[in-house]
């Protein structure tokens, strides 16, 4: 059934809005119209109002994102209102107004559109509003850009009283279009959908434009000699060099995923003698605070300092923050506050690198850096015309532990089993690899797509869901370093690695008189050595992290079982298959697990047996090429055909978090071979 016309058209409209970074930050903001529908109890007309609900996306909004309500029954609620002191309860009360089942559960911001008598109403958090709202004399900048068709409502936290505030300032002030809200945001309004848009289009970019014509050049002060951006190239080896040891920092109290951002904002931001007076007032819009911590961290150390300085100076600069973090929230806390949430960083600043963001899962991590971002242009926006001016860090410490955001959190699934995790995957473009990608992406995890085909790596990537869960690399595991490039490239994207998975091969299939030199060094240097190498980097990422981690070698039956034609393959499995008790002795004291997958053969879906193999050992046994699954699964004792999902889910097994004290263990996923059997 279609959206009722006017759910349609707010629709339309938040997808607008919310197209354009300039006009509000990702699930930030919300918009709202109002209606008359039928009523399907009485068959008169009612009233309605559509809003977007609670951790909705304007740019993304559909239909059940929106909640609808009757506008009788939330205007109704004046007459109950408790006062302030009370306010919180008024939430609970939205569910008695809603229309019908279904449909979003209702934001605190839903009395700012019911109350506010307009049909149509936009809350926006644009970087340039925000500066206004930031700025130390931001009423008296307000009336200055706008005149008097923009209003300055002082800071209120969100809630009924904030509704019936900005109600009142439209009530008496039929000329204005929308409000500057202290510290916030803003809020405009309009008697149709266009007329709303236009006038949130035009409070935003007027603020844009007086923000750059009276603005200072350089309101973040002159450049730090020697705090100036590294070299490209040399930037990012430095961010993946740190990359796991600030994600130890980050990951104190739970593990978390990272995100890295070196764009030219962040960069001057760190370049500028006024960033550390300004990172330490902290964010201020309530939207941008939750995600990034009311303050990031910030090295104090210039780009060229030696690596192990910086790692120490950063170990140090975490002890502190979470010292003081600890303390705001001693001064702050009432005995009704919900206990602390975690006292890391979400943010760390690293001047000449970058910034690095931290977060349950990647997208949490990605926008948390994306709102500090807009953190950074509001700063420069209050600093370029007034100074920056952000709300008392006890308001700010009553929306992070507000009651009301602690039932949103508890609202929020449980996580999955891998969430948190990052694996890196080799010959993931197809077979085995590409349905081990899929399980771990699956059961939570982020995933490295490696593989020596750069498309079929990118295809994979696609399938999987695209960057916040995936991403591809080209990596021929015989070159050292291309398989530390690969593991940068997975630093860079997720902050670490805790999970890699050696699955790369290669098959040729011989008899010994037949089997060349050139055969046996193909095959193990791919698989032999190849595992080796990428094991090697991985323990030096896993070491640094101190997380513990999983090291996971697709080996085979073969590396116990001796087919016939099969020396070279054979052979290297057998060492792929030591190489995981070596490393489970090595390793352990790290908390590192390594174990094995022992597959028999997999026909369905194999690049390897697509590339020649199964030919290869079709005519071994005498038997057409098509049949070779059937034939191996006869040979079994549950007569059962194993396909890439079997051996995908034994890596599961050994890394969902049940085998916690499991390690030098090899798997059989070979529907029975006896004399594979492990002895």
């Amino acid at each position: 059934m279609a959206p009722h016309p006017e759910a349609a058209a707010l629709l339309a409209r938040s997808h607008r809005l919310g197209a354009d970074p300039r006009n509000t930050n990702y699930a930030g903001g919300n918009t709202s119209a109002k209606g008359t529908a039928t009523d399907p109890v009485t068959g008169g007309d009612v009233e309605l109002m559509w809003v977007k609900g609670s951790g909705g996306d304007l740019g993304t909004l559909t239909e059940p994102g929106l909640a609808v309500l009757r506008l009788d029954r939330l205007r109704a609620l004046r007459d109950v209102y408790p006062g302030v002191e009370r306010e919180d309860e008024m939430v609970a009360a939205f569910d008695y107004c809603l229309h019908g089942k279904g449909g979003a559960a209702p934001s605190i911001d839903t009395a700012m559109h019911g109350l506010v008598d307009a049909p149509h109403v936009d809350h926006l958090h644009p970087d340039s509003g925000i500066a206004l709202a930031c700025a130390a004399d931001g009423e008296k900048l307000t009336a200055e850009c706008f005149g008097d068709t923009v209003v300055w409502v002082p800071w209120r936290r969100p809630g009924f009283q904030l509704g019936l505030d900005i109600a009142a300032v439209k009530e008496a002030n039929p000329q204005a279009i929308g409000c500057v809200l202290g510290g916030h945001g803003i809020t405009a309004w309009g008697a149709t959908a266009e007329a709303c848009e236009r006038n949130s289009l035009h409070i935003i970019r007027t603020a844009e434009e007086f923000l750059a014509r009276h603005g200072k050049a350089e309101p973040f002060g002159p450049v730090l000699e020697g705090y100036e951006p590294l070299p490209e190239t040399e930037r990012r080896r430095r961010a993946a060099a740190l990359a796991p040891h600030i994600r130890a920092l980050a990951s104190q109290d739970r593990a978390r995923i990272g995100h890295f951002t070196d764009s030219g904002v962040v960069l001057d931001f760190l370049a500028r003698a006024g960033h550390p007076r300004l990172a330490a007032l902290g964010t201020s819009c309530p939207d941008h605070f939750l995600r990034t911590k009311v303050r990031p961290l910030v090295l104090d150390l210039p780009p060229t300092a030696p690596l192990d300085e910086a790692i120490a100076r950063l170990t140090e600069l975490h002890a502190e923050y979470r010292e003081e973090y600890a303390a705001y929230y001693r001064r702050h806390a009432l005995p009704d506050s919900p206990a602390m949430r975690g006292a890391d960083p979400a943010i760390v600043l690293v001047p000449g690198v970058g910034m690095f963001s931290f977060g349950k899962d990647k997208q949490t991590a990605r926008v948390a850096g994306e709102f500090y971002v807009n953190a950074v242009q509001v700063m420069r926006g209050a600093e370029a015309v007034s100074a920056y001016a952000p709300i008392e860090e006890s308001e700010k410490f009553r929306i992070e532990y507000w009651a009301l955001e602690e039932a949103k959190l508890r609202r929020m699934p449980k996580p999955r089993p891998l969430a948190t995790r990052v694996a890196l995957v080799t010959g993931a473009g197809s077979g085995i690899g590409r349905a081990i990608a899929h399980r771990l992406v699956a059961e939570g995890a982020c995933v490295v797509v490696a593989d020596l085909n750069a498309e079929s790596a990118a295809a994979v990537t696609e399938e999987l869901g695209g960057a916040d869960r995936a991403v591809a690399v080209t990596v021929d595991v015989t070159s050292e370093e291309q398989i530390a490039e690969a593991f940068r490239a997975a630093l860079l994207a997720f902050g670490g690695v805790d999970l890699v998975v050696n699955n790369a091969g290669i098959s040729l299939s011989r008899p010994l008189l037949e089997t060349s030199a050139r055969d046996w060094d193909l095959q193990h240097n791919v698989m032999a050595r190849g595992s080796f190498l990428v094991s090697r980097e991985a323990a030096r990422v896993m070491i640094a992290q101190g997380l513990g981690g999983d090291i996971v070698y697709i080996a085979s039956k073969n590396a116990v079982f001796a087919g016939p034609n099969n020396i070279a393959y054979a052979a290297t499995k057998a060492g792929q298959a030591h190489q995981v008790r070596l490393l489970a002795v090595e390793l352990g004291e790290h908390g590192i697990r390594v174990n094995g997958v022992n597959p028999d053969g997999v026909v369905r879906g194999s690049g390897i047996f697509a590339g020649g193999w199964g030919a290869q050992r079709a005519a071994v046994y005498g038997v057409e090429e098509e049949k070779l699954g059937e034939f191996y699964a006869q040979r079994t004792l549950l007569k059962r055909e194993v396909l890439p999902e079997h051996v995908a889910a034994a890596v599961f097994a050994l890394t969902g978090g049940d085998l916690t004290h499991t390690t030098g263990l090899h798997v059989p996923v070979d529907a029975g071979v006896a004399a594979a059997f492990l002895r």
